[in-house]
């Protein structure tokens, strides 16, 4: 009897000693409780826990992934959209995590969810669209702040879709369309401009160097002569009817009759 009784001894004492040992690995913590009182964090490693005196809790050190549903937002244009985001986040401080907030998951998953709709409401569609940085920025310092004192720390936030409506879809669309036909006009008038820019600029060389005007004039008759058009455009040089021009001014000037066409009869009287 006192060996039967000696030996239970034996195995109880095992089972509570191999109960009360504890091995966490490196990216989890253990928050401790005596008694109802937290009394540190252990881990990673081996540690004794005493049974029905002590209590720990484990907390998972690493990153966390938390896939914000999708929410329904009205942009500060009046325009419905439908977001979905992501948020990166981990626990920096285990006992924080434990004693200030109760289930720290829900909490930052809820805390995602409200801010994603006040901080986009207060933005545009083309802010939403165009700016994702800066939105995904001020998201992750707006979820930091608030759960800096739950021991959590936002490391990352992004936006992953932004989801339009199929009338909303056209009208942007439409709308990219009308900026691709204004700036088609506006490189068009540019260019028109720098033309007429650099034809001025030529003219002005040709005029303080004639025998610029001639060469030019040789080369345009390369550029026919390789043309295999029917049609030739003969240009004439300006060289032989300015003389042509100055004699005409020269007799209008001394008063000299004009000569008579010819088969039109002259005035016998």
């Amino acid at each position: 009897m006192i060996l039967n009784f000696g030996f239970a001894l034996i195995v109880l004492l095992a089972v509570f000693v191999f109960s009360s040992i504890k091995i966490l690995p490196e990216y989890e913590r253990g928050v401790m409780f005596t008694l109802g009182r937290m009394t540190g964090v252990k881990g990673p490693g081996l540690f004794l826990v005493i049974p029905f005196i002590q209590k720990m809790i484990k907390v998972d050190m690493r990153t966390v992934v938390l896939d914000v549903p999708p929410q329904d937002v009205i942009s500060r244009d009046n325009v419905s959209v439908r977001v979905n985001a992501v948020v990166y986040f981990r626990v920096i401080d285990a006992d924080k995590a434990i004693i200030e907030v109760e289930h720290f998951y829900d909490a930052v998953s809820q805390l995602a969810q409200t801010t994603l709709r006040s901080t986009l409401g207060k933005h545009e569609l083309d802010d939403m669209l165009a700016e994702r940085e800066k939105l995904n920025a001020d998201i992750q310092q707006i979820l930091d702040r608030h759960t800096d004192a739950w021991g959590l720390k936002v490391a990352n936030v992004e936006i992953k879709q932004v989801d339009l409506d199929e009338s909303m879809t056209r009208a942007i669309a439409r709308q990219a369309e009308a900026e691709r036909a204004r700036r088609a006009k506006v490189i068009n008038a540019e260019g028109e401009m720098q033309a007429a820019e650099n034809l001025r600029g030529a003219a002005e060389q040709l005029a303080r160097e004639p025998q610029a005007l001639q060469l030019r004039y040789l080369q345009t008759l390369v550029d026919i002569a390789g043309d295999k058009s029917s049609t030739i455009v003969f240009p004439l040089p300006m060289d032989l009817i300015e003389p042509l021009m100055d004699m005409r001014d020269k007799l209008k000037s001394a008063g000299a009759p004009a000569a008579p066409r010819a088969g039109t009869p002259s005035d016998e009287r």
